[in-house]
């Protein structure tokens, strides 16, 4: 699947119909006076949010909406139709901004939870409703309102209760095709994976939570260097995060690095990411240069962080059953 998280468009609301001017012309109906209708609503621009999209690439290819005017009134007190409202379906986690001012319109987090951006033009009064004791035949009506138009950023975050981060080629996409059903791309060279992947895993007492796998971070990721600050921005949301650690190629002491390397690009980008409940998973131990007592040293430095630490191989399986326990106690 195609991936997109960005989008601008823009979108317009119908203008009100014209109300109408007119006078009852009937036989043996004498001085039958006006009967002006009144003007159809325009079309409104509705947002809706939806659990069964994913991602914004519609909007790579559509990016302007507007909606339908509403229509004249006419004679006999008819009032012209109301026009129908422009749905746009977006993704759960959908921000919508103005993007001239940058101000934040809405954020979408609930499946059909609906956002008016544009209301349509009100139609206008036809000529019935400005007869007088003096003015009996009135010959003018209102104008329909006009619609307004809009230029909108639409920024999707994820809302995953589990974000998987880890640099280049730490086995994150592995560990999410043995947790979830999720079939990412897996490839044993660094950055195979472009887009985030999300995936839906079950505990404990039919406990689900939703796990996404965000794309290799680098150091200087929060500077724009690499591809993971693009998706730094779905980890915001996320409850718990799972930081990989490759233990299969580097020393104790690289590792370690590697370790402060991640947390120093969370807290440059936002520090309240730092707060967030996390999990270090030492992978890769099915292909294990180091000694044991490496792994034990690197566990005991890490959870001198306070963070809780656990030792696994993605690709095996060997450790999941205890960090799907873990997971379960956090999640209970």
């Amino acid at each position: 699947m195609r991936f997109l998280d960005e989008a601008v468009i823009t979108v317009k609301s119908g203008d009100g119909g014209r109300g109408c001017i007119s006078f009852r012309r009937e036989k043996f109906v004498p001085r039958g006076g006006p009967d002006g209708g009144d003007g159809g609503d325009g079309g409104s621009i509705v947002f809706r949010a939806v659990n069964r999209l994913h991602t914004l690439i519609d909007f790579n290819s559509r990016k302007f909406f507007k909606a339908r005017n509403g229509e004249p009134g006419r004679g006999k007190k008819q009032s012209g139709k109301n026009s129908k409202d422009i749905l746009i379906e977006v993704p759960l986690g959908t921000i919508i901004y103005d993007l001239d001012t940058e101000e934040e319109l809405a954020d979408l987090i609930h499946n059909d939870q609906e956002f008016i951006v544009l209301q349509g033009g009100k139609g206008g009064k036809g000529n019935q409703h400005f007869a007088t004791s003096t003015n009996r035949a009135p010959r003018f009506a209102q104008p329909g309102l006009p619609g307004s138009e809009r230029r909108l950023r639409l920024s999707l975050k994820y809302l995953a209760d589990i974000g998987i981060i880890g640099l280049p080629n730490a086995g994150k996409s592995t560990l999410l095709s043995r947790l979830t059903m999720a079939r990412p791309r897996i490839d044993d060279y660094p950055f195979s994976t472009l887009n985030p992947n999300l995936g839906v895993m079950t505990l404990e007492d039919d406990i689900t939570v939703t796990v996404a796998d965000i794309p290799g971070l680098i150091e200087g990721a929060s500077r724009g260097r690499g591809l993971g600050h693009r998706f730094l921005k779905h980890i915001e949301r996320t409850r718990l995060l799972v930081h990989l650690i490759d233990v299969s190629m580097n020393s104790v002491e690289r590792l370690l690095d590697d370790f402060h390397v991640l947390r120093d690009e969370l807290r440059k980008y936002d520090e309240s990411l730092l707060e967030k409940d996390k999990v270090v998973l030492i992978n890769k131990i099915d292909l294990l240069v180091s000694k044991p007592q490496d792994i034990e040293r690197i566990k005991k430095t890490i959870e001198e962080t306070g963070v809780q630490c656990l030792a696994i191989s993605a690709l095996t399986g060997e450790g999941l059953d205890d960090l799907k326990q873990i997971l379960a106690k956090k999640y209970k």
